[in-house]
């Protein structure tokens, strides 16, 4: 947990120039404020967009309400913030996936670059890469290599969706190791999450966000952190370069 709020305090920080520039515009809100988050609850991105909400909520004097809106590699999620009345009450909490979208999804009713005004990042989050203890006996990056050559294809990682960075994440493992797992996209990280616990997959590339707690209570082992640099939440968790899988990083 102390990891968790230390990751939210950072990421929080960072949002408060941007909030304080928007609680001096002149009658706004008039109204709560929505966030939408195109994935489930409980995943990297609605970790993040919680926190951010409450902190929000004390700056503006109005609810600032989250919805979640999970599907498609969260393109359901950005197609509802994009048809939203263009009033500043609606904002769209969204991540690196959001770009690659639209070459797996030519038919999209929306553009990226052109329905949307940034506002502001929120947070920078590494990948780590994470197992089951349950399910994978490898206790180093290399050794889960050697287990999934063992056996290739029967491992399978979980994903918040088709295009999303655990999904990019894991096929950019399986390119730079030559190896073979299966892929199971979810509607978002916080499902993907809850069967990794469960022992229904047996890998993530999750954000550290999410995966920082439960991580630091056991119920799964990290074995590396997608960055060039040990991540100050987990010092004793290696990067991928120093477990022997040079360049592999991975950030949303």
């Amino acid at each position: 947990m102390k990891a968790m709020i230390r990751i939210l305090a950072a990421a929080l920080s960072g949002a408060v120039a941007m909030g304080a520039a928007l609680a001096q515009t002149d009658n706004w809100p008039q109204k709560p404020v929505t966030l939408i988050v195109p994935f489930a609850a409980g995943g990297g991105t609605d970790a993040f967009a919680r926190p951010f909400a409450a902190w929000l909520e004390t700056k503006v004097g109005q609810r600032v309400i989250i919805e979640n809106k999970a599907g498609a590699g969260g393109t359901v999620g950005a197609s509802a913030a994009a048809k939203a009345a263009p009033d500043g009450h609606t904002f769209f909490i969204g991540a690196a996936h959001h770009a690659i979208a639209p070459g797996l999804y030519p038919k999209l009713d929306y553009a990226i670059d052109k329905d949307f005004e940034p506002v502001g990042v929120l947070a920078v989050v590494p990948q780590v890469i994470v197992v089951n203890p349950e399910k994978v006996k490898a206790k180093t990056l290399a050794a889960l290599i050697a287990e999934i050559k063992a056996q290739p294809g029967k491992l399978n990682f979980g994903s918040a969706g088709h295009g999303t960075t655990h999904h990019l994440a894991g096929e950019l493992f399986k390119l730079v190791t030559k190896t073979e797992i299966s892929h199971v996209p979810y509607r978002g990280a916080g499902p993907a999450m809850q069967d990794l616990v469960a022992g229904h997959i047996e890998i993530m590339f999750d954000g550290l966000g999410s995966s920082a707690e439960r991580i630091t209570g056991g119920q799964l082992r990290a074995l590396a952190v997608a960055d060039a640099r040990r991540s100050e939440l987990l010092p004793e968790v290696p990067t991928a370069g120093e477990a022997g899988v040079a360049g592999y990083e991975v950030s949303t």
